[in-house]
């Protein structure tokens, strides 16, 4: 058998600012307030990071980063493609890269001002790329709208409801009730209150759309071997994936043979196969859901349930605290923040620490997936 970058690496510290609808910083000034913490966090200098990983989405890039914060000489540098896709994988980039010798100490890193900045669908003198030119012209404007779509099509084939949706929501928005470092820490959410919302683009309503935020968030990542001489308990990253499927395009999906078999069940394949354990194992799951839906469409792609039995898989408080996979424990996209889906990942961090705002007793290991319907990644994590 080949190498693996199994438990080879280990996320050694956080670290994030405030997150808000409106804050006055610069997303680079940001983005080095979360950096620095999350350094400070692991107790190691700036001067030692030699690697970085962030989005292709991201404005603030790894040069003005590196002298900001006082960076020795980098020797690994990338970048994840697909928004929200990409957020596990600048963890998985840094883990390989730390395994074969390229660099010993790498930070991750999104910084966003998407609460007080303008939506890219606004910038209509912007060519088309070729997939837009299929939807976009259509009326297919915004991400909500094209996976507004594929929620019709699961309604319809499964009988999912939007009573599901909104278990979704209600597990995310009870764990951000939990979490004081939440844009919706003060703001319970009740069904009637999800029922009579407005449409955003049907049938998805208000409360089935992620948060528009401001804020940063950063992980630092080195290898196994210094676990010992950590400041806090280590985190290991057993296993990482992306995911990308044949006639894949975008959020619709148009051209696979099933378009609700989206890119989470490619990844799915490979995190498994290089694991150790499996689905039934996993304590606590951190699962991209910038939209409600995406949520039972993940649950079967990464096998917690079989296929067409997502939406049921949310009922009997199956997503809360004591359920069988309690969810998004700092509020996820839906209620803590929308930050492209890094916070899935540092809350990651904080359930197998133990130090959650909405601890999982023993939690030991915990899935992250970055966002489902474009080309995705997905982290195992294991105390």
């Amino acid at each position: 058998m080949g190498a693996t970058l199994k438990d080879a690496a280990v996320i050694a510290g956080t670290g994030q600012t405030a997150f808000a609808k409106r804050l006055p910083e610069s997303e680079r000034a940001l983005a080095c307030r979360a950096i620095v913490a999350a350094l400070d966090d692991a107790g190691i200098a700036p001067a030692e990071v030699d690697a970085f990983a962030s989005y292709t989405m991201e404005e603030t890039d790894e040069v003005e980063v590196a002298k900001a914060i006082g960076a020795g000489d980098v020797t690994f540098f990338a970048k994840a493609g697909y928004g929200g896709g990409g957020s596990c994988a600048t963890v998985a980039h840094l883990a390989a890269a730390i395994a074969t010798g390229q660099a010993s100490v790498g930070v991750a890193w999104r910084s966003r001002k998407r609460g007080s900045g303008p939506r890219p669908w606004r910038n209509t003198a912007v060519q088309l790329p070729t997939p837009a030119q299929w939807t976009r012209p259509f009326g297919l404007l915004r991400p909500a709208d094209e996976i507004g779509i594929l929620a019709r099509r699961y309604m319809h084939e499964y009988g999912a409801t939007r009573d599901h949706f909104f278990n979704v929501a209600l597990a995310c928005r009870n764990r951000a009730n939990q979490n004081p470092a939440a844009i919706m820490y003060d703001r319970p959410l009740t069904r009637e209150m999800y029922m009579t919302s407005r449409w955003i683009s049907e049938p998805l309503c208000l409360f089935d759309n992620c948060l528009e935020t401001d804020g940063a968030l950063a992980c630092v990542v080195v290898a196994a071997e210094r676990a010992r001489d950590l400041r806090h308990r280590p985190v290991y990253v057993h296993s990482v994936a992306q995911g990308l499927p044949a006639q894949h395009h975008g959020m619709v999906n148009y051209w696979t043979d099933d378009p609700l078999t989206g890119p989470a069940w490619t990844a799915a394949r490979q995190l498994w196969k290089q694991a150790d354990f499996g689905p039934e194992d996993v304590d606590v799951a951190q699962i991209y859901d910038a939209f409600t839906p995406l949520i039972p469409l993940s649950l079967e792609g990464y096998g917690f349930c079989g296929r067409g039995e997502g939406a049921a898989f949310t009922e009997g408080g199956t997503l809360e605290i004591g359920g069988r996979l309690p969810l998004n424990t700092a509020g996820g996209g839906l209620s803590e923040a929308y930050v492209h889906g890094f916070n899935l990942i540092t809350e990651g961090v904080r359930q197998l620490r133990g130090t959650s705002t909405a601890q999982v007793p023993d939690a030991a290991t915990c899935l992250v997936t970055a966002g489902e319907g474009v080309p995705t990644s997905a982290l195992l994590l294991r105390s």
